[in-house]
């Protein structure tokens, strides 16, 4: 019999034994439900059915049709693509469609959209939630035109039918000009028989969500499409194809495996492959970004601010511009020099970009100009870039894959809510853009700890986990407000009718019914009865004719009642008018510093301006709509972008945006006015526009009404004591030639009938 010390011994051993047997059970636990969570986050095509090939010759598609994308290279359809033909996308069946980035989800869409034209003879609309998206589409597609496919692009005007787009097939579009084309009750919308939603998993943006979830409905109920809805993986898809009694094609297919993992400062840790050991003292996103571009590759960094971007793509030059050849250095400097000549006169932030692209880096954000994102983005492709820092809009935006991805900040400033982690999509986003097709076998996605015990939170948060659910955003009343009016405005005329179209929504059928949503809306019914823009009498509704005209204007009702009641019994002033459209939910208001409250409390008084108690709820939003139209009205004072950089903070795209922001609001009023007879008030309205358009002060505006003479020209000529057409219809063409340069000169003389 053995002793109580040495039975206590084993008994203490066998203890500790079992305890390890436990741990390690508990870890072998955990990583296979990890691995069965990663893995089913997708449906799971069954292998023997992936295995066999689908050609393209063998596709229901016009021989045209087949030749075309043989001559593209594309032979056979890979997983997602097959599956969405088995499921009937060439039988015309609606269809949602949720893969990962680059898994091939154009083509899908793009033979959905010639068998319609071609076989069907109908016309087909593409829906992009950005419009650098839909310029991006508007390229490619226009490749159609070989096979006879006429293709068009409107993203812009909301006042407008666009009749000339029943002259086409192919109609790409944002979400909102589609929402506005609607209400306009274009002819040509029965021809539609096909509906393809890019990104249709931006429902669940707060922003632009609500827009296309009414624009779907609507669709629906006007239309007998097809819809195909393109997504990202999200874990709810198959609620989303439910609702539009749709087809669901789920895949983790990627043609390029994604290798994700986590940097914690020195070394990065891998899901699925060796880690990888950092050796130097810089900062991690600086020495992976030097390692991918020793290694011949490209590499995107996302931070969260566009001055974060811009800090990283300098401090990547250095190393970048040691890698640089002679070919590619020619190329960088023509570049810079184009950034440069993008702006009338170029900012500091200008500058900042041309010199990062000389080294082979740059930044990328909303702060760019039209023409400055496209140069950046087109010499990346060429591979003359070798990395971009960007904010992630770029992830959101167009198809610009690198062999790495950095993300440099998981978390972001919420205004009103702090720092917080970014949403697990948003990481999918960005993380998608790692590997490109046509030349890597493999892409990687880093996410940049500031310490291991964040490495470990990260992984957590972000691979480990399956993306959010997509809700609707419906229920938002700035937005309910403005498609309620619009419901009315064409065609709904009672509560029945108006409850049941909302019945129809995401919103109805992810909630089970709209009551959550009844009480917003007949709140909304009688402040849109009290603002006058619909005749209520018990059940029945009708739009008035200024409300109509309102939805049609595309604008907020209660934006439109301000307008309205500014317009009535007032002069309108220059700085007024201007007050008057940066006090609006459709403007972007320029930040507030410490400082601006005083200076901006002192022009308020001195100008003599009612303004709200600073207890008040909406004084912050009246100080920095002032400071916004104190902005506009320096730039109709012709001051210069790089001034305004300086003294607003606001970038030549940010200054474009609100410029065109306001140039709508302002013509909106304009329209107004003319419907309540204000017929006075209109010239004031059109001074001020055309004085914001161009940045000139009123003296310039006879010049400025000439092709080719913008707000530089026009001070030139000017200042040389030409002030009036008629002074230069008599000034000698040499004369304008020494001051516009021959070619402009002669071109002045021609406006003016001279041969």
């Amino acid at each position: 019999m053995p002793s109580p010390q040495k039975f206590h011994s084993d008994r203490i051993s066998m203890i500790f034994s079992f305890s390890i047997v436990c741990n390690l059970l508990h870890i072998f636990i955990y990583f296979y439900v990890l691995n069965f969570r990663r893995k089913s986050s997708c449906t799971v095509i069954n292998l023997s059915r992936e295995s066999f090939s689908m050609r393209v010759g063998d596709l229901d598609l016009p021989d045209s049709v087949k030749a075309y994308l043989r001559g593209l290279g594309i032979n056979e359809l890979n997983p997602p693509q097959r599956k969405a033909v088995e499921k009937g996308l060439l039988d015309f069946k609606s269809m949602v469609v949720s893969s990962p980035t680059a898994s091939g989800k154009t083509l899908i869409a793009e033979m959905a959209i010639l068998k319609n034209i071609l076989e069907r003879r109908k016309k087909a609309i593409y829906i992009v939630p950005l419009r650098a998206l839909a310029y991006e589409k508007y390229e490619d597609f226009s490749n159609y035109e070989k096979l006879g496919v006429k293709v068009a692009m409107s993203v812009g005007d909301y006042d407008s039918a666009d009749g000339w787009l029943g002259k086409y097939d192919l109609i790409i579009v944002t979400s909102e000009k589609m929402d506005s084309l609607l209400r306009h009750n274009p002819t040509w919308i029965r021809d539609v028989g096909l509906v393809v939603v890019d990104e249709i998993h931006l429902m669940n943006d707060e922003s632009r969500g609500p827009t296309l979830e009414v624009v779907l409905t609507r669709l629906r109920e006007e239309t007998d499409s097809q819809i195909l809805g393109l997504s990202a993986t999200i874990s709810n898809s198959r609620e989303i194809a439910e609702w539009l009694g749709a087809e669901l094609v789920e895949s983790d297919y990627r043609p390029v495996k994604l290798y994700e993992g986590v940097c914690d400062g020195r070394e990065v840790h891998f899901l699925e492959k060796e880690n990888l050991l950092l050796n130097g003292s810089e900062r991690s996103e600086l020495l992976l970004a030097e390692l991918t571009i020793k290694e011949g590759k490209q590499a995107l960094v996302f931070a969260s601010s566009r001055r974060n971007a811009e800090s990283i793509a300098e401090r990547i030059g250095i190393f970048t511009s040691h890698f640089i050849s002679e070919g590619d250095l020619k190329g960088l400097e023509e570049i810079s020099r184009k950034v440069l000549e993008s702006t009338s006169h170029p900012t500091k932030q200008c500058r900042k970009l041309a010199e990062c692209i000389k080294m082979g880096s740059a930044f990328h954000h909303a702060g760019l100009t039209n023409t400055q994102r496209s140069l950046v983005e087109k010499a990346f492709r060429k591979n003359i870039i070798k990395v971009i820092a960007a904010t992630p809009t770029l992830a959101a935006g167009v198809n610009l894959p690198a062999y790495r991805v950095l993300i440099r900040d998981a978390m972001r400033y919420y205004p009103g809510y702090g720092m917080h982690y970014i949403p697990v999509l948003e990481y999918q986003q960005m993380a998608g853009r790692a590997g490109r097709p046509k030349y890597d076998k493999e892409g990687e996605a880093i996410l940049i700890a500031n310490s291991p015990r964040q490495a470990e939170e990260l992984a957590r948060r972000f691979i480990e986990r399956d993306s959010e659910e997509i809700t609707s955003k419906l229920s938002l009343e700035p937005v309910l407000r403005m498609h309620t009016l619009s419901l009315i405005a064409t065609g709904i005329s009672s509560e029945d009718s108006l409850m049941r179209f909302f019945s129809k929504t995401f919103f109805a059928h992810q909630f089970g019914d709209v009551d959550v949503i009844e009480e917003r809306i007949f709140r909304i019914l009688k402040d849109l009865e009290a603002q006058k823009f619909i005749i209520w009498t018990g059940r029945e509704m009708m739009p008035t004719r200024i409300g109509k005209r309102v939805a049609e204007l595309y604008l907020d009702p209660d934006t439109a009642y301000h307008i309205i009641q500014r317009l009535r019994g007032w002069n309108p002033d220059h700085f007024g008018l201007l007050l008057m459209v940066s006090n609006t939910r459709e403007m972007r208001p320029l930040r507030l510093s410490r400082l601006d409250f005083k200076r901006i409390e002192e022009e308020v008084r001195r100008r003599g301006i009612s303004a709200p108690e600073p207890w008040e709820l909406d004084y912050d939003t009246f100080i920095s709509a002032f400071k916004t139209a104190l902005m506009f009205e320096e730039w109709c004072d012709e001051r210069g972008e790089d001034y305004l950089l300086e003294k607003y903070n606001v970038s030549p795209g940010g200054l474009y945006t609100r410029k065109e922001i306001a140039d709508w609001l302002l013509y909106s009023a304009q329209e107004l006015a003319i419907l309540l007879g204000e017929h006075e008030k209109v010239k004031a309205i059109r001074r001020t526009r055309t004085r914001l358009s161009y940045g000139v002060r009123e003296e310039l505006l006879p010049l400025v009404a000439l092709k080719g003479i913008g707000r530089v020209r026009a001070r030139k000529l000017y200042d040389a004591g030409f002030r009036t057409i008629a002074s230069l219809r008599n000034a000698p063409l040499k004369r304008l030639s020494e001051i516009l340069g021959e070619n402009i000169a002669r071109n002045v003389k021609e406006q003016l009938g001279e041969k």
